[in-house]
């Protein structure tokens, strides 16, 4: 495990790219309360657009990183999307009352995992 600036593991990095995924995440949200408040939208449309905008700020961080670290993107957004998903989850097991991690958190995992590989073999290959 190397710790350079490109070329291997860099906490640094993954800590920029999760910053900047809550950082979208946190715009889209709001865009999105913006559009159910003021528009003719139901809060039906709710459970897509968190994972909408889940899928979009993972794979967003996990490009962020891959460009930054230079190889393996696959697995640098892999585990950008583990670590993402594992924040909330720990965010929600303090500041929820009875949250429980059922077969929606696990399927969560998954998609975050498959949004970080994407993600970051989509940065690989970005010049």
């Amino acid at each position: 495990m190397k710790s350079g600036i490109t070329g291997g593991f860099n906490i640094w990095i993954y800590g920029k790219g999760l910053v900047r995924g809550y950082i979208i995440s946190l715009a889209l949200f709001l865009l999105g309360a913006i559009l159910i408040t003021y528009t003719g939208l139901g809060e039906n449309i709710i459970p897509v657009l968190t994972s909408v905008i889940m899928i979009v700020s993972i794979a967003y961080a996990a490009i962020y990183v891959a460009i930054h670290i230079k190889q393996k993107g696959w697995l640098h957004g892999g585990l950008i999307g583990i670590l993402y998903i594992f924040i909330l989850i720990l965010l929600s097991k303090a500041f929820v009352t009875g949250y429980i991690v059922d077969r929606i958190a696990y399927f969560r995992i998954f998609i975050s995992m498959v949004a970080g590989v994407i993600g970051g073999m989509i940065g690989i290959n970005m010049k």
